[in-house]
């Protein structure tokens, strides 16, 4: 536990002083990584660990993104009230969702939360007091002054983001490596063996689908403070299919993997632009290349990092040692 706790203050600290070296486009980047990772990890622990497939994390975002604006909008909060307040909210209708889907799974399970992440945008889209089709603004205010005149917004949010995203996968990390996380694979394993040995399946899986949602929510939040804005567009289908695409490149068993699924996810966007511009007529080859990108990586990633990079790290460090 103290190696962990110093690997993860380390880590800060290295994050805080990058973050204060590169110019703004990369500080930005660094705070969208940090939300993908906190993001990544909700579905390594709902789908890698106890073995329920979603499709709605885009929709549990929506949830806490929603939750910590009208907070910080109508209460005037702080805004670590806010990010609590979305990790309450997405957790409740996480553990209402898994209550009704605890008995589902495979494609079933798959489609009601597949319902739920192409549903609830458009019914935010209804709702005036959640600011309709243009959404809430989501204004976290000025950095501190202590900080100095040349600590601007973005440092400020990608000292938010990674500090949280820190703080999320150590949480998350103990979980997993505790009874909790063996109790999910049990269960993952084969539901019928662990209702024998005494284990309640469906609890178990209603307490998975209920932190993960808490994830998702509180990576909603710091989606919502990135883009100082909460709106039905920004959490839409194609956030939760780029969720599922960046937990497959990680591995979805894998927890240390997400920051490399988080970083490919940011990643995709530049390189498909710079491939676009070496190609020529940019314009139109920028429709196609991200996705084209990410299939052959998904391709990639399925017959040789089935995994994730993660395992195949270890394995060949195992295989060092032996050797």
């Amino acid at each position: 536990m103290r190696k962990k706790i110093l690997l993860f203050i380390v880590l800060g600290w290295v994050l805080l002083i990058v973050g204060d070296r590169v110019d703004e486009l990369r500080v930005y980047q660094g705070a969208q990584i940090a939300m993908y990772t906190i993001a990544l990890a909700s579905i390594v622990l709902l789908t890698g660990y106890s073995g329920q497939v979603s499709l709605g994390n885009g929709a549990m975002m929506a949830v806490g993104g929603y939750a910590a604006a009208l907070t910080l909008t109508n209460l005037q909060t702080p805004i670590w009230f806010a990010f609590l307040m979305a990790v309450i909210a997405a957790s409740l209708f996480g553990a209402l969702l898994g209550a009704a889907a605890a008995r589902l799974s495979g494609p079933y399970l798959a489609g009601t939360t597949l319902a739920l992440a192409v549903g609830l945008p458009a019914i935010a889209n209804q709702f005036t007091f959640l600011g309709g089709e243009p959404g809430i603004l989501f204004d976290v205010g000025f950095p501190p002054e202590r900080l100095g005149e040349d600590f601007t917004q973005y440092k400020w949010f990608f000292w938010i983001a990674s500090s949280i995203a820190l703080v999320a996968l150590f949480i998350t990390s103990n979980i997993l490596s505790s009874r909790f996380g063996r109790t999910w694979q049990a269960v993952r394993g084969n539901a019928l063996a662990a209702e024998l040995a005494g284990v309640n399946s469906s609890r178990w899986k209603i307490l998975a689908f209920t932190i993960s949602s808490a994830l998702a929510g509180l990576a909603g939040a710091v989606f919502a403070m990135n883009i100082s804005l909460v709106a039905p567009g920004a959490y839409s289908l194609a956030l939760s299919f780029a969720l599922v695409t960046g937990a497959v490149l990680a591995g979805i068993s894998s927890l240390p993997g997400v920051a490399f699924g988080a970083l490919i996810l940011v990643a995709i966007p530049e390189v498909a632009d710079a491939l676009a511009g070496r190609l020529g007529d940019a314009d139109k080859l920028n429709n196609y290349l991200p996705g084209l990108i990410v299939s052959v990586l998904l391709i990639l990633s399925v017959i040789y990092t089935p995994n994730g990079p993660g395992e195949n790290l270890r394995k060949l460090r195992h295989k060092r040692k032996a050797h």
